[in-house]
């Protein structure tokens, strides 16, 4: 093998490959990474752990065509740390060289031939833009579980009819949601399947913005995911498909309702969490135009702050783990939110009121649905 290739070309195509490689392999080989360059000048760099495969395509000039299997995260350090020049890569007897200006380093092979088959991904179900896909995966990944012991819980439900799609996560404590509009590629096809949400977490941070991701789905009895766009492409081992009836508990009826300015909430609530301890909840007090936030830490600190709100509905003072609510707030891009209650110690709805357009002479609350749900439950005050 011999080839050259753009050392940031190179360095994007390592980081996205290295993302699957175990921190301790079951096998030695699974510590590697799969270098292959083709005749028609394609670099392909890979790695797999079983459960999750990762590849990175890329153009390079190649003089000699070949395959390589060589330590992942060593070689991944290297490259990060190489000078911003041209990288040639080559074999000389059983080392890999890799050469950036006046940096060299050999690399010891390890035996491809006893590296696993990567798998294949499953037909193409649709595409979605990337910056949706994205946002989407952010919302909602912050509430998923990170108790291994209930793996249900650690994963993104994906729920799809037509060209309807729904991602949602829990840790039973919280629900965050989002409906999406995406194109299938055929508009009768429907699923429903849980993928690691920590997987598809670092997916959507490393994809490449701006081009349409492929998702790939097959029947039921595909327990694979593959996920593709600009160039990268993954395959991940599907979670077992049972899941909670989370799109009934995201309706109800509510007795208050406010709605306030997600920016200045958001920081207030920062600034009371700053005089409470780990458990120690944020208790917000509704009324007619504002909302008072108060949080103490016993005897030793206390937080009290007022903001105005549109409030309608009964009085209402009820508490929240004030990381649980902030993180329902980063999910919500727009300058107001809503937050729905049905008593102090039912669960409360967060969803965002999307922007008045100009020359839009409508109230927030008359707009369009983001499709973002974030429900979250309080957390009980000792009378």
């Amino acid at each position: 093998m011999e080839l050259r290739v753009d050392r940031q070309t190179l360095a994007d195509a390592v980081a996205w490959a290295a993302r699957t490689l175990p921190a301790r392999p079951a096998l030695p080989v699974l510590a590697g990474m799969l270098i292959e360059a083709t005749a028609d000048g394609e670099l392909t760099l890979a790695g797999f752990d079983y459960e999750v495969s990762a590849r990175a395509r890329d153009d390079a000039t190649v003089t000699e065509p070949g395959l390589v299997l060589v330590p992942g995260r060593l070689l991944s350090d290297i490259v990060r740390n190489l000078p911003p020049q041209p990288v040639d890569i080559f074999t000389k007897g059983a080392e890999v060289v890799v050469r950036c200006g006046p940096a060299e380093f050999g690399l010891r092979t390890l035996p491809v031939e006893d590296y696993p088959t990567l798998p294949e991904p499953p037909a193409q179900a649709g595409t979605i833009p990337s910056d949706l896909f994205a946002t989407a995966i952010g919302q909602v990944t912050p509430a998923a579980g990170r108790d291994d012991t209930l793996p249900m819980l650690t994963g993104v439900r994906i729920d799809i009819e037509g060209d309807t799609m729904w991602m949602a996560c829990t840790d039973r404590y919280r629900i965050a949601a989002r409906e999406l509009t995406w194109s299938p590629a055929d508009s009768g096809f429907t699923a429903g399947v849980v993928v690691p949400a920590r997987t598809l977490a670092d997916t959507a941070k490393a994809i490449r913005r701006g081009e349409d991701v492929a998702i790939s789905l097959g029947g039921a009895g595909d327990n694979l995911i593959g996920v593709s766009g600009g160039g990268r492409s993954m395959t991940s081992r599907l979670l077992d498909d049972q899941y909670i009836n989370y799109k009934s508990r995201l309706t109800g009826t509510w007795s208050s309702i406010a709605e306030i300015r997600v920016a200045p909430f958001t920081e207030a609530l920062k600034r009371a969490a700053l005089v409470t301890e780990r458990g120690t909840p944020i208790q917000l007090a509704f009324t007619s135009g504002e909302v008072r936030i108060r949080a103490a830490t016993g005897d030793s600190a206390r937080a009290n702050e007022s903001l105005e709100v549109e409030f309608t509905g009964d009085d209402i003072d009820i508490a929240f783990a004030p990381q649980y609510l902030l993180d329902g707030l980063a999910g919500i891009d727009t300058e107001y939110a809503r937050l729905e209650c049905a008593g102090p110690t039912k669960a409360a709805l967060l969803t965002a009121i999307p922007d008045k357009k100009d020359g839009d002479e409508e109230a927030p609350g008359d707009q369009a649905d983001t499709g973002y749900r974030y429900l979250v439950m309080p957390v009980r005050l000792n009378s």
